[in-house]
């Protein structure tokens, strides 16, 4: 089959490998559409230290498509139906799962390979995490499962009451779930990017208010001066993953205010909290990273009965042999992500 593999940092190659077999408990999917995202965009600049344990390695993690074959001890799954999968599962055994947590699992196992022809989904994951695609479901939408999955565990984890205003940092293809997610809690969100053209994209998503991150504009106060008596909004939400935004989110919350840090920013850096203000204050701050089973479920619930649109978040579509090309359009943000079609 052909598939996409990363060697280093903005070195992926397409190349002939062998189309894998499915083992015990495993499932082979033909994949019918997978789609880009913040994360293989990322991973295809800088690497990634979870996702690649060994090189070359496959790419690409948000997909749906049909069985091709099963394994043995399946269950109930069988050839030609069609299928849409998140890309971990977590163990359910050790501490943290046991606690709850299962977006920390010690064990958590990643599933990567979806730019290619075919994928074979783990057991685990076939297990926990592998949904059948009603009729009338387009591929491409019910592969929005993984990153819909991330934005449902940060708005499940973050407190948003109806009538709440929110401020979103960010409006690519998780931030812009943000913003549909808040809204759909009854919130009055605002959203901060420097891109003009995403920032329709939130207003088509149910912001009321939007902010052009632009040379020489403080957002801090554009988005302080929105909200009543300029006190600040109740929650912010961060999507992007850089420091500076970090720090700017806990200026443009409200006392006893929450802020939800998800965008994953590089390893290394650091944030400076000024410690009058969050002690003082009373700010909460809270990172969030991955899903768990309940939030992909619930993400695909949301997918299935159409009350998220895929549209909006698909701004076009590439074959299999252009994912170098569709990735570089990705990073530069030329639309929010692409469809891929083996």
């Amino acid at each position: 089959m052909r598939a996409a593999m990363f060697y280093a940092p903005e070195d992926v190659r397409m190349e002939d490998v062998p189309t894998p077999e499915p083992g015990p408990g495993e499932v082979l999917v033909r994949i019918e559409a997978a789609l880009t995202c913040g994360t293989d965009v990322k991973s295809y600049k800088r690497g990634h230290p979870t996702l690649f344990k060994t090189m070359p390695s496959p790419f690409g993690h948000e997909f749906a498509g049909e069985i091709e074959a099963v394994g043995e001890r399946v269950g109930d799954w069988r050839p030609g139906m069609r299928v849409v999968a998140a890309n971990s599962a977590p163990c359910n055994r050790c501490y943290y799962c046991k606690v709850g947590d299962q977006s920390m699992c010690e064990e958590l196992e990643f599933l990567n390979g979806a730019f290619a022809e075919y994928i074979v989904v783990p057991s685990r994951i076939v297990d926990q995490n592998l949904f059948e695609i009603p009729d009338g479901v387009e591929f491409s939408r019910a592969a929005l499962l993984e990153p819909l999955a991330c934005a449902v565990h940060g708005v499940v984890r973050t407190p948003i009451e109806l009538g709440d205003t929110v401020a979103v940092i960010g409006a690519g293809q998780i931030g812009l779930m943000f913003v549909r997610l808040a809204t759909e809690r009854g919130a009055r969100v605002i959203c901060v990017d420097k891109s003009l053209d995403r920032l329709a994209v939130a207003r088509k998503l149910g912001a009321e208010e939007t902010i052009e991150a632009a040379d020489g504009v403080d957002t801090i106060a554009a988005v302080r001066e929105w909200t009543l008596e300029g006190r600040g909004t109740d929650v912010v939400i961060e999507a992007v993953g850089l420091p500076a935004l970090w720090e700017q989110a806990l200026e443009m919350v409200r006392k006893g205010g929450e802020v939800t840090l998800f965008g994953g920013a590089p390893s290394g850096t650091s944030i400076q909290v000024d410690t009058l203000l969050l002690h003082y204050s009373q700010i909460t701050i809270r990172g969030i990273f991955h899903h768990t089973p309940h939030t992909v479920q619930t993400a695909f619930d949301l997918l299935r009965s159409g009350r998220v649109d895929p549209e909006p978040f698909i701004s076009g579509v590439r074959p299999l042999e252009d994912i170098v090309a569709a990735l570089e359009s990705h990073g530069r943000q030329e639309g929010i992500k692409y469809e891929i079609r083996p």
